[in-house]
């Protein structure tokens, strides 16, 4: 499931490959998400490394709902998720820079 072309990633959520991706809707609903916070200071932390945990969750939540799969935000706070908050946080990132990066700029 993961491409990088499409600017795809996949997550393993409780033994489940789920596909994720940032599309216009599912980063509409991350700036509500943010609130008053932008898009831009998120991927300034995430380059930086001063990303939270609930910044990894939010991007999360919004690349499986991009790629699908309905899901609420409750429901992740106790699922499995493979590779843990380390694991979690990687996915999150490639998300991320996928969504912004020019295909001929995007590596696998």
């Amino acid at each position: 499931m993961d491409n990088p072309w499409s600017g795809r990633v996949s997550l393993v959520v409780d033994g489940v490959e789920r596909p994720m991706a940032l599309t216009l809707g599912a980063l509409a609903e991350l700036e509500v998400t943010l609130g008053d916070d932008t898009l831009v200071a998120l991927v300034e932390r995430f380059e930086t490394g001063a990303f939270s945990s609930g910044d990894v969750l939010s991007l999360i939540v919004a690349g499986l709902r991009g790629g699908g799969w309905s899901v609420a935000r409750g429901e992740l706070l106790s699922a499995d998720i493979k590779g843990g908050p380390m694991g979690a946080a990687k996915v999150a990132a490639q998300l991320l820079a996928r969504a912004f990066l020019l295909p001929e700029e995007r590596r696998a």
